[in-house]
């Protein structure tokens, strides 16, 4: 059995450059979040399930309206509970599988946003979170999604605080410009593997 390990981050933390890194590093990365979209536009039972909650327009054909949808749930906590309801789980299962494809591995990564606002990391060995001051992470969202300012700080605002994920977090990585992150990655992976 292969030990389990979460990765996340607030909005422009660098998730994704840690994971490809430890990808290097000869690991396998789940990309919670591409699967979340991806199923949404594959899975029948997911699709269904969407349709039945948020109506048959919220689809063309096999194609999810996600403007439609984020206008709806960003607006509607008991929504985006619901939506939420539907994806995770199926999330979840997917992880399970790819944990048993990727079993001769002796650790996988999980890579998810809301790791510890779903309450994923219960069900992982450890826990990594990705930190970097906030103005280094609005500038990075602004230049990748060509945002204003004021439109990040909304998103950030909808994350939980950095402070409150250290509390669950095993390990955690400074990604902030000064700090190696290749050593601290690195040592992670050899705590976990002793």
């Amino acid at each position: 059995m292969s030990i389990k390990i979460g990765i996340t981050g607030g909005i422009g933390s660098g998730k994704t450059f840690i994971c490809k890194i430890i990808e290097h590093l000869g690991y396998p990365v789940f990309y919670s979040d591409d699967v979340a979209r991806s199923i949404t536009e594959t899975d029948d039972s997911v699709i269904d399930s969407i349709k039945k909650y948020f109506g048959e327009k919220i689809y063309f054909g096999r194609k999810l309206n996600r403007k439609l949808l984020a206008s709806i749930v960003f607006n509607d906590k008991s929504k985006l509970e619901m939506l939420n309801s539907i994806i995770h789980p199926a999330v979840a299962s997917y992880f399970e599988e790819w944990c048993k494809l990727n079993s001769h591995h002796k650790l996988v990564f999980k890579e998810a946003a809301i790791l510890f606002e779903s309450g994923a990391y219960k069900k992982l060995d450890k826990n990594i979170l990705v930190t970097t001051p906030l103005g280094i992470r609005i500038k990075r969202v602004m230049e990748r999604d060509g945002v204003g300012e004021q439109a990040v700080k909304e998103r950030v605002k909808n994350q939980m605080p950095e402070d409150e994920k250290i509390k669950h977090a095993d390990f955690v990585i400074i990604n902030d410009s000064e700090h190696l992150v290749v050593p601290q990655v690195v040592k992670i992976i050899e705590s976990v593997l002793k």
